[in-house]
């Protein structure tokens, strides 16, 4: 009977098995050094079975759960302007997403990944208000030149470091996710976001506040109190 304190190991079939790929396939997301959406390179081995490599079964399903979405095969953009603003239904077509709610789903779920909006535009009525975010094409295209994905890309730029953040400020001061990334010790927005979405921050589920203007409006905050409350009860990896 294994342990509880070792991790479940898997070989290239049984993970191949799962995710509906190929051993091979697998083998090669290891050698190629792909990255999901969350900018993660596929995880090293952990030990052999003879001539197979051994994975340790949860890094790899966690690398699965945020493997970059599905888009059309053999997408090219169509030709537009740089300038033209595209929504995000528009935005996630011409990035050759299925998924026409791709985008949306990047700027809710992954912050930090995608880029900002080039224009936010606020509308319907006092009543029931809504915004509209748009991106330019070229702002897409930039993006696309550099996103996580089949490694890194020649031209693609480092993730900007996160700030120093005082864990001793105003308890009740509204904090992003940004700040929120810095006081519970990731080493990026990426990472941070990743933990975030998969449930591995449950006292970050409920927020405490909303940005209310610019182009971060509408983005999830966090009181510094419940972010050092969740960095104290946020489990430590074994060395």
């Amino acid at each position: 009977m294994t342990s509880s304190d070792q991790p479940r190991l898997a070989d290239a079939a049984e993970i191949a098995a799962e995710q509906g790929l190929t051993p091979a396939r697998i083998s090669g997301l290891y050698t190629g050094q792909e990255q999901n959406a969350a900018g993660k390179t596929f995880p090293e081995p952990v030990d052999k079975r003879g001539r197979a490599r051994l994975w340790d079964h949860a890094e790899v399903t966690e690398w699965f759960a945020h493997r970059a979405p599905a888009r059309l095969a053999e997408h090219t953009p169509p030709s537009l302007d740089p300038e033209t603003l595209l929504n995000a239904a528009d935005a996630s077509r011409y990035l050759g997403y299925k998924n026409s709610n791709q985008v949306t789903t990047f700027v809710r779920d992954h912050p930090g990944y995608f880029p900002e909006p080039d224009v936010v535009e606020e509308k319907g009525t006092a009543e029931n208000p809504y915004r509209r975010q748009l991106w330019k094409v070229q702002t897409l295209k930039d993006w696309m030149a550099t996103r996580p994905g089949r490694g890194r890309r020649a031209g693609a730029k480092e993730s900007p470091p996160l700030p120093d953040v005082p864990v001793d400020g105003d308890p009740d001061e509204l904090l992003g996710a940004t700040q929120a990334a810095a006081l519970l010790g990731f080493k990026s927005i990426g990472s941070f976001s990743s933990s975030l979405s998969q449930g591995n921050l449950p006292l970050l589920k409920e927020t405490d506040g909303v940005t209310e203007e610019g182009r971060q409006k509408g983005r999830r905050r966090w009181t510094r109190r419940r972010i050092l409350q969740q960095a104290a009860e946020r489990p430590r990896k074994k060395k």
